[in-house]
């Protein structure tokens, strides 16, 4: 996969310190996370304080887990005078890609304590190593 092109010629491109900052600013807002890995299958644990499981969706398609939700912002000011305000809300998104012998049809998540895991089985070695086998065509 080619991740840059240069057509810019011999000097640089004014633009390029700002080309990915969407991106290093998606990441800061993500939730915290662990992964690890152990003798029954593969375990994802991410730091969601205050969002609830209703608004938090959990899915596993082409070998890649992909977590998105909202933490929803319900606040009353009334009479308060607020000074600052550290906390964060809105829309966040991770994905994490899988190892080739995770079982994608064997995913449960679980949100306990602002902490969501998701476990993820392992295929046994023989499913694993099965592999497909990919026809060849005669042109």
């Amino acid at each position: 996969m080619v991740e840059k092109s240069h057509t810019s010629g011999f000097w640089p491109s004014l633009y390029d310190p700002l080309r990915n900052m969407g991106a290093r600013i998606a990441d800061w807002f993500a939730p915290a996370s662990e992964a690890s890995v152990g003798d029954d299958g593969y375990r994802i644990a991410l730091e969601l304080p205050g969002v609830e499981d209703k608004d938090v969706t959990v899915t596993v398609e082409n070998g890649v887990v992909t977590v998105t939700g909202e933490k929803r912002s319900e606040r009353s000011e009334k009479g308060d005078s607020w000074y600052f305000s550290e906390r964060q809300f809105g829309s966040f998104s991770r994905s994490f890609r899988l190892p080739p012998d995770a079982a994608e049809d064997q995913v449960k998540a679980d949100l306990k304590e602002g902490v969501l895991t998701i476990a993820i089985a392992r295929k046994s070695p023989q499913a694993a190593a099965a592999g497909k086998q990919v026809p060849i065509g005669r042109g």
